[in-house]
């Protein structure tokens, strides 16, 4: 009888000590993904508070550029208000992503009203131009002034590439739908065959027209990429997308939809979209799926 159970509890053993091997590198293999979506959230939490920064000092040089107290003092509270804003992002946990969400919206806001502020700045300048060429009559004090004139050239290009800046495009209504074979929304998530997203590419008369690849990036709740067989290039790195789409830009609001073919398993949880443009993330959202 003994010889019989000692081999027995042998291949227990065996069995046993194969079952902790697994769940060993399992979670392994867990905690590294947990770590690159950690690592990818504190990165985006940084490009934003760049953002803020930069902002924030380009309000600071506008200020210097114009004499206008009453604009001047628009400006001030919207640095202010930019400033409070960076303060509430510094004190934001990477991974709030409600949080995250919010002040992702305020930054929009932020680079839409510092848009405005460029362009109202830049066309008063133009004006002043207008002014100075057509007014004959006031050479004496043009001669006076002669000096703000030559002024001008360099504060042009100054405000030139903060346009640059306020170019930047913005995607809004981000929407991810599964999709059953019959086209209609899955209830359950292994059911899908098909990812839809759709969104906008917001209206913004100062960024430049013409053709434009973009890049729709879906992760899995693991943080892993739905594979789409190609990468772009992103802040000095490759990533890998999941649709890619080119689309004729006319400074118009351009709604968007890309498909993508369900190749693999499908599991429940948060999927987060990601939408990138000449090299800048446009949007991102996340969204829960049963």
């Amino acid at each position: 009888m003994k010889k019989v159970l000692v081999p027995l509890l042998a291949a227990l053993v065996v069995v046993l000590l194969g079952g902790l091997a697994y769940l060993f590198i399992n979670l392994q293999e867990q905690k590294q993904v947990n770590e690159d979506m950690q690592e990818l959230a504190r990165l985006d939490k940084q490009e934003m508070e760049n953002e803020y920064e930069r902002f924030t000092l380009q309000y600071s040089e506008m200020k210097t550029k114009i004499n206008n107290d009453s604009i001047i003092a628009q400006l001030t509270e919207e640095q202010m208000k930019t400033q409070r804003l960076l303060e509430e992002l510094k004190k934001t946990k990477a991974d709030d992503a409600r949080e995250i969400t919010r002040l992702k919206k305020e930054l929009a806001t932020v680079r839409a009203v510092l848009r405005d502020y460029v362009m109202q700045i830049d066309s008063l300048n133009r004006q002043n131009e207008r002014l100075r060429a057509e007014n004959t009559q006031v050479k004496e004090q043009l001669a006076e002034r002669n000096t703000q004139i030559e002024g001008l050239s360099s504060e042009r290009a100054s405000l030139s590439q903060k346009v640059a800046i306020a170019a930047q495009l913005d995607a809004t209504n981000i929407q991810l739908t599964a999709l059953k074979k019959n086209n209609k929304p899955a209830k359950k998530i292994k059911d899908a065959k098909t990812m839809q997203v759709s969104f906008t590419i917001s209206r913004n008369v100062t960024a430049a027209n013409g053709q434009r690849d973009v890049y729709v990036r879906i992760q899995n709740p693991g943080g892993n990429t739905l594979s789409g067989g190609g990468t772009f290039s992103y802040e000095n790195r490759s990533l890998e997308y999941t649709m890619k789409k080119s689309v004729e830009y006319t400074g118009e609001e351009t709604p968007m939809t890309l498909f993508w073919q369900v190749s693999q398993t499908l599991e429940a949880g948060d999927y987060r979209v990601s939408i990138f443009v000449d090299g800048n993330m446009i949007g991102s959202r996340t969204f829960s799926l049963n």
